[in-house]
């Protein structure tokens, strides 16, 4: 019997060893087809957020009848770029970060691109609003995101401005997730980091996929599935797989089993409705039901309802990722070549801009990550999904009531309520022309807790004024002192969110 020598084992052993260990499989496109796919990235979803802005939360917790005709013609883009602006929130925070990269490379700090919206000029909400009035007030990320310091962590803020990290890591998820780590948890947290992380992922895989079931389970298995973010999208798909002929079967499916607001205060006893995952169940589901048709697509993205703008932004976006903007239908890109060339409002940055930095971005990514660019084609090292850890916002609060307030803070104010947890809404307010900044002294239980600044510009204001988590479920009293009343300003308090240790039980 023939016998093997030592080399030819150790050989064996170690061509063994290097099959089970070898590099991960790779990715070959044009460089004109990868172009092609950023654009359509981009462009779709302005087409998706100017599709649906005429109807954002106009219908919230319900979906948008048949009977309503959505409007779309050659001139609803650029009226809305010279008349409505706003409108393009979730595309200008976007460019926020894309910009920060161009200026400061693929390594800027967490920090530069928390400064940079922070102190930006455009207006804010939620989750974002309140990330900018922390980060002015000296706190960094991730603290400012986190559901301790942001009332609104939970909501869809970072899920409606993550395309730009799919977008740039085009075919390496993980590197995509990684981006989303750098700034999604400066405004977010749990829920509304995990929308963010989804949304780009599923931008990521679009790429190299056209299967759009198979970008949509990728990109959910980065998601941990005992996260409540990842149940509701399993749930979609599969509703989706026992009926793909209803999406409106499996749209009240997922109402009735997940709609119920716990974090963002102003949808907690309220059908409205910002939180990340029910605004992600309707971008999987005009995604799904959608079938890589772009009409139907947006359509059923759109009337889903709640945030009908941005969700069809989504889902627009990764439609245009996977199949490229030639691909986009001429009805839907009436209109688009007449704004490529013109500056998002609070920018200096068109899309016709965004298409050139963003494919700058992408090659510099390929390359770091492992890949190859060469002067026709780019090689993409694609990467083995990695589950990220497990988050969870306002774990063990539950809402208990939401007294009404109406009062006016003039100089002192105090408030008593049993719970382990509470929010104030309201306002500051100038009376005549001048802004002015309060200064406002925050006591519980008689102990100082912080001193809070509140202006009355839109730009800076504090979008939720008071709030506590975690505290000990009994009876506290909410001292609130101003500590440098004006006759030219007042505070305006609302109302107050209270939670408790234990969820009500309905009577039935």
């Amino acid at each position: 019997m023939k016998t093997l020598s030592k080399t030819t084992i150790l050989f064996t052993l170690v061509l063994f060893i290097s099959c089970q260990t070898e590099a991960p499989d790779t990715h070959t496109i044009s460089k004109a087809q990868l172009r092609d796919k950023i654009k359509g990235a981009w462009a779709a979803q302005t087409i998706g957020v100017s599709f649906g802005s005429p109807v954002e939360f106009k219908y919230k917790s319900t979906i948008i009848p048949d009977y309503h005709k959505l409007r779309w013609d050659a001139e609803m883009m650029k009226d809305i770029y010279e008349n409505n602006p706003g409108v393009y929130d979730d595309i200008y925070m976007d460019l926020t970060f894309v910009k920060v990269y161009d200026d400061l490379g693929l390594d800027a700090p967490v920090d530069s691109f928390a400064q940079a919206f922070a102190r930006a000029e455009y207006p804010l909400w939620f989750a974002n609003q309140t990330a900018r009035r922390n980060i002015l007030d000296g706190l960094s990320a991730p603290a400012s995101g986190h559901w301790l310091n942001n009332p609104c962590a939970d909501d869809i803020d970072f899920q409606i401005e993550a395309d730009f990290a799919g977008i740039m890591a085009p075919g390496m998820i993980n590197t995509a997730v990684e981006v989303c780590d750098k700034v999604g948890h400066i405004m977010n947290s749990g829920d509304g980091y995990y929308g963010g992380v989804f949304i780009a992922a599923m931008y990521s895989q679009a790429f190299i996929s056209n299967d759009i079931d198979e970008v949509v389970r990728e990109a959910l298995n980065v998601i941990p599935k005992e996260s409540q973010f990842a149940q509701t999208m399993w749930d979609v798909v599969r509703w989706h797989e026992q009926n793909p002929d209803d999406w409106k079967d499996t749209w009240f499916k997922v109402h009735r089993k997940w709609s119920s607001e716990i974090g963002s205060p102003v949808g907690v006893y309220d059908p409205f409705n910002i939180d990340a995952k029910i605004n992600a169940a309707w971008v999987l589901i005009g995604l799904l039901y959608g079938e890589g048709d772009f009409t139907r697509t947006l359509e059923i993205a759109t009337r889903c309802g709640d945030d009908a703008d941005c969700n069809p932004a989504s889902a627009g976006g990764i439609l245009g990722a996977i199949q490229g903007y030639d691909a986009i239908p001429a009805f839907w890109k009436q209109g688009l070549s007449d704004v490529e060339s013109i500056d998002f409002k609070f920018t200096d940055i068109s899309l016709n801009d965004v298409y050139d930095m963003s494919f700058k971005h992408a090659l510099q990514v390929i390359e770091k990550a492992g890949g190859h660019v060469g002067d026709e084609e780019v090689v993409i090292k694609t990467q083995e999904t990695r589950t990220i850890p497990l988050e969870e916002a306002f774990p063990d609060h539950f809402p208990i009531a939401k007294p009404q307030l109406n009062q006016v803070l003039i100089d002192n104010y105090s408030y008593s309520f049993d719970g382990k947890g509470f929010v104030i809404r309201g306002k500051a307010r100038k009376k005549g022309d001048i802004d002015y900044v309060f200064e406002v002294q925050l006591s519980l239980d008689d102990q100082v807790v912080e001193i809070v600044k509140m202006p009355t510009t839109f730009v800076d204001r504090r979008f939720y004024l008071f709030w506590g988590y975690e505290l000990e479920d009994t009876t506290h009293t909410l001292e609130l002192s101003v500590l440098n009343p004006t006759d030219t300003a007042e505070i305006y308090l609302q109302e107050i969110l209270i939670y408790g240790s234990e969820p009500i039980v309905a009577n039935y």
